[in-house]
């Protein structure tokens, strides 16, 4: 139990002296002591591609060479770079081994932990550097990045309380409730400009200020880490791999409005996640960081996990404290706002985890540091799940203000097998398609805004030149249309007779008139749906519509489907020039659509075939098209 000011100063001291090796980026390996700590990525992403068994292996071989005090193994969160892991970093080397699989093992122990010598084949940048120590500042995934809220992320073990401290966990806690009064607190983070990262970008400060000022005896502090968009992990990572960071940024918030409790609503589907939040819980709670007097100050704030079933309405902030409540996840008219009358109908403030990661760094080194990060209206910077058509699928944390193009070509690589960008979808089911022509395009709250998309928390999911609009629309629609809770006409049946609409086209069956009708829904949508799903629920149609109407014309006019994605447009046809008779693609077809011999030209039965393309990926000679 931390009593004192001066406990938790000892065991931020003693711990990083055991950290400095990671600490200190310039640390020299030969003046370690012999100390080498292996941190291995314990995320959802590598968990799931062995990094289990890796740990496993390597605390065996620790054990049987007796090198317990000289090798310490941390399971870690997320690295960021998903499409290369499983991850292994090894310090003080500042080494970073990618793909590594278990069979490795061995050999890294070997050769590296007990000889120096790193295995090249699985080094992350450059494998010929003279200077393979540190290679990774010239790594254009890591170099471009500015981590504020991943910064612990892959640096600590989410589990052990003692490296959060170490890394200055809990300072700002301890700062706001020795050094400042509620009101301080709530116009430092007014004036850091820190806008919510989880959807509109409402100013934090100000929602605060709301209601702080709110005069009653009861409040509510609430996280929302539901984070129901297709591809978005951003709020996962960090409770996977810094816990700490929101229980600290939560108290905080707490005391800045004069709450005692809070709570975190998150998804079920993220076990991993919801583990280590209850374990980082019960640690605060042990030390006496959560719960009566914290720090000896009178100051009190206790925190509870409540689980949701999934349902992406539970995103939207009245919906989800509806569920907290125990009730049926639905949305309530606004206003009164939560902040006036929310949880229990109480004053309530909800940010989600991104947000609740910037607040104790923006404590320590104050407004004005952050102010300086982004661009004039959306300071600071912003975590983006990047996948889709790109090769460094996986976490990024950038700058208010990067461009597209820097962020798919510099830090993701480029498109895979060197495909053409054709757009990216941000903000999920909510957000809208931003098309090559905006390439160069600064990302922030504004500026996505007047291209028809949105922030919203921060999903990117990139697309090349073989995907279709159209079918894109269809999929975010189906999404939206499933997710509806029902309690509004506009949302339950609008987005439905949009799905019919849109599903009719991608058929070959639309008509022109069809343009106008999804136009016309899309609009009184927009402006009659009770909550922000159905409010922005048409999105992905409107840009698409805007961006790429030509394709749209190609479907309702031409009965074609120009990236040759939609089946009841598409043929697969036998070029028999090119054709070598192989009967490879004849061999392949599950459904006998194909015939010839060595003889008889092979062509494809247009009214058998169920277009799946298995014959033209089998064919080695390349002779048949797909003709859209």
């Amino acid at each position: 139990m931390i009593k004192s000011i001066a406990d938790i100063d000892n065991i931020r001291k003693a711990k990083q002296a055991d950290l400095k090796i990671r600490i200190d980026a310039n640390a020299d390996p030969t003046k370690s002591g012999g100390k080498i700590h292996i941190m291995v990525c314990g995320g959802t992403g590598c968990t799931s591609s062995s990094s289990m068994k890796i740990i496993s292996g390597l605390e065996g071989l620790v054990e049987a060479e007796g090198l317990q005090s000289d090798v310490k193994i941390v399971k870690t969160g997320c690295f960021g770079l998903c499409a290369e892991g499983p991850i292994l970093m090894i310090y003080p080397d500042h080494i970073m081994y990618t793909l590594v699989q278990p069979e490795d093992v061995d050999e890294i122990f070997e050769s590296h932990i007990k000889n120096g010598v790193p295995v090249k084949r699985l080094l992350a940048g450059d494998k010929e550097a003279e200077k393979i120590q540190n290679a990774l500042k010239n790594v254009d995934f890591f170099s471009k990045q500015l981590r504020i809220a991943l910064r612990n992320c892959g640096a600590i073990s989410p589990e052990d309380i003692d490296e959060y401290i170490a890394r200055d966990g809990y300072l700002a806690l301890e700062k706001v409730i020795t050094e400042m009064d509620p009101e301080d607190v709530v116009d430092t983070i007014k004036a850091s400009q820190l806008r919510g990262r989880g959807g509109g970008g409402f100013p934090t400060g100000v929602k605060w200020s709301f209601a702080a000022a709110q005069q009653v005896a009861e409040k509510y502090v609430c996280c929302n880490a539901d984070e129901g968009d297709p591809g978005a992990f951003m709020d996962r990572s960090v409770l996977e791999g810094d816990p700490h960071s929101l229980i600290e940024a939560m108290a905080i918030a707490g005391y800045a409005i004069g709450a005692k409790q809070g709570y975190v609503y998150v998804r079920a589907e993220y076990p991993i996640a919801v583990e280590r939040l209850g374990i980082a819980i019960k640690q605060a709670e042990e030390y006496g960081l959560l719960g009566k007097d914290i720090l000896g100050k009178g100051f009190d704030f206790d925190l509870e996990i409540r689980l949701g079933a999934g349902a992406f309405v539970c995103g939207e902030e009245t919906a989800l404290m509806t569920s907290v409540e125990g009730k049926r996840g639905e949305p309530r008219p606004r206003p009164p706002f939560p902040a006036v009358k929310g949880l229990f109908g109480k004053p309530t403030i909800l940010n989600n985890v991104e947000t609740y990661a910037n607040i104790p760094i923006i404590i320590l080194k104050g407004a004005e540091w952050f102010t300086t990060i982004g661009t004039e209206k959306s300071k600071g910077t912003k975590v983006f799940a990047v996948g889709g058509k790109i090769n460094n699928t996986g976490l990024v944390e950038i700058p208010m203000g990067t461009t597209l193009r820097e962020i798919i070509y510099d830090i993701g690589g480029g498109i895979p097998n060197g495909k053409h960008f054709k757009a990216a979808q941000t903000g999920g089911p909510s957000g809208g398609c931003i098309p090559a022509s905006e390439l160069d395009t600064p990302i922030d709250y504004d500026s996505l805004i007047a291209l028809g998309s949105m922030m919203g928390s921060g999903g990117l999911i990139v697309m090349d030149e073989d995907t279709c609009m159209v079918d894109l629309a269809k999929f975010f629609l189906e999404f939206t249309v499933d997710e509806s809770c029902g309690k509004c006409p506009p949302c339950r049946i609008g987005t439905k007779r949009m799905l019919e609409i849109v599903t009719r086209i991608t058929e070959g069956k639309g008509e022109p008139e069809d343009l106008e009708r999804l136009e016309v829904l899309a609009k009184n949508i927009k402006a009659a749906a009770l909550c922000g799903l159905g409010q922005t629920a048409p999105n992905p149609v409107l840009s698409t519509m805007k961006y790429f109407k030509d394709e749209y014309m190609a479907h309702v006019v031409e009965k074609k489907c120009p990236a040759g994605v939609c089946k009841s447009m598409v043929k697969f046809i036998i070029d028999i020039d090119a054709c070598k008779r192989c009967s490879i693609c004849k061999k392949n077809c599950p459904v006998d659509a194909i015939s010839g011999d060595k003889n008889t030209p092979f062509v494809i039965d247009q009214d058998k075939c169920v277009k799946c393309g298995v014959c033209m990926e089998k064919c080695p000679f390349k002779s048949i098209l797909k003709n859209a």
